[in-house]
């Protein structure tokens, strides 16, 4: 896994929960002309463990098809047990191209540390792909400490970790021990620029599905030690992201973003509304604004 912006990226649905291959493949392809280094499919943003149990291969399969290699290609798989989350692999074979499964600790119930190190090595001991550890502790109740990704990252199918906490990837990061098979990604978008000017350089988050325009400028700064330029990008990023917060409808938000970007479709949960029009006017201003449209 290279440096640079992972867009964890959106699913787009019909409202019956139907899923739409052609604007996932418009987003893909929008996300490595941009320069991402990978993505991230049915994440967070892309609402997976919210997805249809009859859409699931076809999103995984029709991402993979549209990087076509360029990019690696991570699938989130989270569940509540360890059979289930077998199960929601096992989905998966037969797919080539995707490089690694993304998985949170079961959300339901909390977990030890000792439980949280006993789910993931099992399911690695298991996976056909590579397992990356996905701490979100706001979702799952329980973060994963360091210690034991250090217990984990000796298991060889295990290949990173995407998690928020800057501490976490301070800690993994000086320790001298971290394996060349493991990654780790921060996932803390206020922090981007001043997390890579100390060479935490992978970065993953959902705002980059739909600011692939500011985001490359972003990265591309970076890369030229231009954080002038960089923290200019991210603050475009983040005027839309408290944006949508304040909403109280974020998702509804981003599906009016991506379907202004060309990917049509409904990126929220079943169960929620649509922001009114004069949101909608200035969502599609904001969005202007930043030159994303």
């Amino acid at each position: 896994m290279k440096a640079g912006f992972y867009p964890a990226l959106g699913t787009p649905i019909e409202r019956d929960g139907t899923f739409i291959p052609k604007s996932m493949a418009e987003q893909i392809e929008q996300q490595i002309a941009a320069g991402c280094a990978g993505v991230l499919v049915m994440g967070s943003m892309g609402n997976g463990t919210y997805v249809r149990n009859s859409e699931f291969r076809k999103v995984a399969e029709t991402s993979v098809e549209a990087a076509k290699g360029r990019v690696p290609v991570l699938v989130c798989t989270s569940d509540i047990s360890i059979e289930r989350e077998m199960d929601k692999i096992a989905l998966l074979d037969g797919i080539k191209g995707i490089d690694g499964v993304v998985s949170t600790v079961p959300y339901y119930s909390g977990l030890s540390q000792e439980g949280i190190f006993a789910f993931y090595n099992e399911v690695a001991n298991r996976s056909k792909y590579p397992v990356y550890l996905y701490d979100l502790p706001v979702v799952t109740k329980t973060p994963t400490l360091p210690a034991t990704v250090m217990r984990l990252w000796k298991n060889p199918n295990i290949g990173g970790i995407k998690s928020g906490n800057l501490v976490t990837q301070r800690l993994l990061l000086r320790s001298g021990e971290m394996p060349a098979h493991f990654d780790a990604i921060f996932s803390n978008i206020d922090e981007f620029d001043i997390a890579y000017k100390f060479g935490v350089n992978k970065n993953l988050d959902g705002m980059f599905s739909a600011t692939p325009k500011n985001a490359k400028i972003m990265y591309e700064a970076l890369a030229k030690d231009d954080y002038k330029t960089a923290g200019d990008a991210l603050d475009n990023i983040l005027e839309l992201r408290n944006f949508w917060a304040g909403t109280g409808l974020l998702m509804a938000a981003f599906s009016q973003a991506m379907t202004l970007l060309g990917c049509p479709g409904w990126y929220g949960r079943d169960y929620e509304g649509d922001i009114d029009d004069e949101t909608k006017e200035k969502n599609k201003a904001l969005l202007q604004k930043i030159g994303e449209i």
